[in-house]
């Protein structure tokens, strides 16, 4: 199952494509239907019925509350421990190149994933606090803007407020590289410069930014919403749920910061 986060580019499923060792017979295209040649159709039945060792929301939920979970309990002792950045700094590579060596695997490896979500929690943990060591509250406060734009999407998203659909994912793709290639950008003038490089992460223009990252983070929730209800409805195989598991714990982490923040720019105004 492709995610919708830019790392799993190279993953076998697809959603105009097959997934290899696991592709049934595909449906005709459909005019007007983005995802008639998924993968997982049944032949002739749009949605499979339930079937031994395939991916159920049970599976999803576990799994995603598995990762998240390690990625508090790790975070949670990064703070109570006073980590400094510098290990945090190095956790967050480490985390980054798990997450790539994931990216391209063929099949979901749960020790990976949870190793990066380990990882992920000692960099969280050490810069919440740090971000917290001068605007109060702030951890907290991003937690519960992550928290709430879970829960917006989601509705929106079931109550089909939010149609995920062919134009709909290419619209986000195309943000989210643009929006990362300007961070890139605006790092190397950072490094290379000194001071906040273009400014794209202080002031005004870090304010705007980091709404429009908040708001790629929850475009990106209503595609791993909808590859996890595509998976399920076309017979996934179990082990997907911890792929799906993974993507929802990316984006989730990329609001979460993207909340610190823009919480430490506003606090820091004031």
């Amino acid at each position: 199952m492709r995610s919708s986060n830019p790392v799993f580019s190279r993953r076998g499923l697809s959603r105009d494509g097959g997934y290899a060792g696991f592709q049934t017979q595909q449906q005709p295209p459909q005019a007007g239907n983005p995802y008639a040649t998924n993968p997982y159709a049944q032949q002739t039945q749009p949605v499979a019925p339930p079937q031994s060792g395939r991916m159920t929301m049970d599976d999803v939920v576990s799994r995603t509350g598995m990762t998240v979970g390690l990625v508090v309990v790790a975070a949670a002792a990064a703070w109570i421990t006073d980590l400094s950045l510098g290990p945090a700094i190095g956790a967050a590579l480490i985390a980054m190149v798990l997450s790539l060596v994931q990216a391209f695997k063929r099949k979901p490896v749960p020790a990976l994933i949870l190793a990066y979500a380990a990882f992920e929690g000692i960099f969280l943990g050490a810069i919440s606090n740090y971000v917290n060591g001068y605007v109060n509250g702030a951890a907290m406060q991003a937690v519960l803007g992550t928290m709430a734009v879970f829960a917006a999407v989601l509705v929106m998203y079931k109550t089909r407020i939010i149609r995920v659909n062919q134009r709909f994912y290419r619209f986000v793709m195309a943000a989210a590289i643009g929006f990362v290639l300007l961070m890139g950008v605006n790092l190397l003038f950072a490094v290379f410069g000194g001071g906040d490089g273009l400014g794209f992460r202080s002031g005004g223009l870090g304010i705007l930014f980091g709404v429009i990252g908040i708001v790629l983070g929850a475009l990106f929730l209503a595609l791993d919403f909808k590859q996890v209800e595509d998976g399920i409805a076309y017979g996934a195989p179990r082990e997907e749920a911890w792929m799906a598991a993974f993507g929802l714990t990316l984006t989730l982490v990329w609001i979460y910061l993207e909340f610190l923040r823009l919480i430490a720019i506003l606090q820091g105004d004031n």
